[in-house]
């Protein structure tokens, strides 16, 4: 593959992620405003009950990646078309079992939520639920193609038709919630740019890629290894699952929709703030699968661990620094006084997940290694403590009871034990990887030490002086990072591209 595909992978996906936040300070404020909070809450609940059928994947998708890479790797042309037609057969049978399951819950609505919601709260769930389930079904048969463009690492075609999708839906959307139209309307949308974008993967699969789709006897002994290993990614998926859609449903069903909505605009924010991490990591599967094929040295690895996660910190620690010091201000202005709340929830996830967002390119070396089992365990049995916890703070405390027990899990799972597991059985230097993050670290916590003192004092009372403070902040804030966190090579990286800009000027 081309080193330029990954670094305009690399630098496509923080597009994404820019535009993503430009769409989200633009368009959620408005969305919210013109849905409302109970509409919006609906919207959230159906969307959090959807979730659970995702994770009828199995953990495939991520298999499909893994070994295709590890095919190529090794010159094998025909397994991979004959593992493709597998795979189809395989998401064929999920996708029914997805509608099946989805008319099964559509059903039972008014026993889930009776409690909290009116009958006409129920209805518009049943309908958003039955779009969402329809949506579902399809994807999956259609889901492989993408993960094969991602496999053969052609990462640009991807990221364009992403950003095109998101500026469409965002456009439509807009126009939609102009005219009156709310919940029902946005899940009509996000179809059928959905079906959109996985009828565009088809055809460039067939007509870019050239691959073909083979269906040949089942290689039995093949198939067990896939289901082995995609077996440990399900397991992370559930967990995932439980962390982040959990909260709303508990909520639905103690609670009622306005504190689904309110955790439910946390959960959005916690959304970005792992795709900020994610857009790195997530191009470097092929490729540290292809390293662990051709056995790499653990010094490597662990290295491009390190490196990596510096990378990522880099990013996220000036984020989460601006939140801690402008973010009640942030989500006043941004979603509303009514949504106060949401900034200690989103505080409660942002602090414990900057440890294994830094560290998510570990998820991706024990993908490549097929080692997932430990973690998928180990946060099966976390997630389900956290869930356990949910349910009796959601009822007593709402929103912020069950971040506390979302954030336990986290501490627990992800930071403690995972660092550990990290260092004694994936020679991953975490010890040196956390005094790294450590030095880089002293000028974020004073500057929000520092922050917090000053504006203890000056009040932020308008979108001016709100503006005005991020700016300040944002000025002190890069220099002082720039001379005494980061390294050489990490001001190379940044100062590559903008020679280059300079140069052809």
């Amino acid at each position: 593959m081309p080193v330029s595909q990954l670094k305009a992978g690399a630098v496509l996906n923080y597009v994404i992620l820019g535009l993503n936040a430009i769409v989200g300070l633009a368009y959620t404020p408005y969305m919210l405003r013109m849905m409302g909070q109970s509409e919006y809450g609906l919207y959230s609940l159906a969307a959090s009950v959807i979730a659970y059928l995702s994770i009828l994947d199995l953990g495939f998708g991520n298999a499909v990646i893994r070994y295709t890479a590890k095919f190529r790797a090794e010159g094998k042309v025909d397994e991979q078309y004959s593992m493709f037609g597998m795979f189809t057969i395989l998401y064929s049978v999920i996708g029914v079992i997805a509608l099946i399951v989805g008319l099964v819950l559509y059903f039972n609505i008014n026993n889930l939520f009776g409690a909290t919601l009116t009958p006409v709260e129920i209805q518009r769930t049943k309908v958003i639920i039955l779009l969402m389930v329809f949506n579902l079904a399809v994807t999956f048969p259609l889901s492989i193609y993408g993960a094969i463009i991602t496999a053969y690492e052609d990462f640009i075609f991807l990221r364009v038709v992403q950003i095109l999708r998101i500026l469409l839906n965002t456009g439509v959307m807009i126009c939609l919630l102009s005219m009156g139209y709310k919940a029902i309307a946005m899940v009509v949308v996000q179809t059928i740019f959905n079906i959109a974008t996985l009828l565009l993967n088809v055809f460039y699969c067939k007509n870019k890629i050239h691959i073909k789709i083979k269906f040949t006897h089942t290689n039995w002994p093949f198939l067990k290894e896939v289901a082995i290993y995609s077996f440990w990614i399900f397991l992370n998926v559930i967990m995932d699952r439980i962390y982040w859609s959990t909260g709303q449903f508990v909520l639905g069903a103690v609670s009622g929709t306005i504190a689904i909505s309110v955790f439910a605009v946390a959960i959005q924010l916690q959304g970005f703030y792992m795709m900020f991490s994610g857009g790195i990591s997530s191009v470097f599967l092929p490729r540290v699968t292809a390293m662990v094929t051709k056995n790499a040295n653990e010094k490597e690895v662990s290295d491009l661990f390190i490196k990596v996660g510096r990378i990522q910190y880099i990013i996220l620690a000036f984020i989460l620094s601006g939140f801690i010091v402008f973010g009640r201000q942030f989500i006043c202005f941004w979603a509303g006084p009514a949504y106060n709340d949401s900034y200690y929830i989103t505080l409660l996830f942002f602090i414990p997940l900057t440890v294994p967002l830094i560290q998510n390119l570990g998820i991706i070396i024990l993908q490549a290694r097929n080692q997932m089992k430990f973690r998928s365990m180990l946060y099966i049995y976390i997630a389900l403590g956290s869930l356990a916890l949910q349910i009796p703070l959601g009822k007593y405390y709402g929103g912020i009871g069950c971040a506390v027990a979302i954030a336990l899990a986290l501490t627990i799972g992800q930071i403690i034990i995972m660092n550990i597991y990290y260092y004694r059985k994936q020679a991953l230097d975490t010890i040196l990887f956390c005094k790294e993050i450590l030095k880089m670290t002293i000028i974020p916590a004073v500057l929000v030490i520092m922050s917090e003192l000053i504006f203890h004092k000056i009040q932020i009372n308008s979108i001016l002086s709100f503006i005005v403070g991020i700016f300040v902040f944002t000025l002190i804030y890069l220099p002082l990072f720039w001379k005494f966190s980061m390294n050489q090579y990490e001001r190379n990286l940044l100062l590559q591209p903008i020679k280059k800009i300079l140069r052809h000027d």
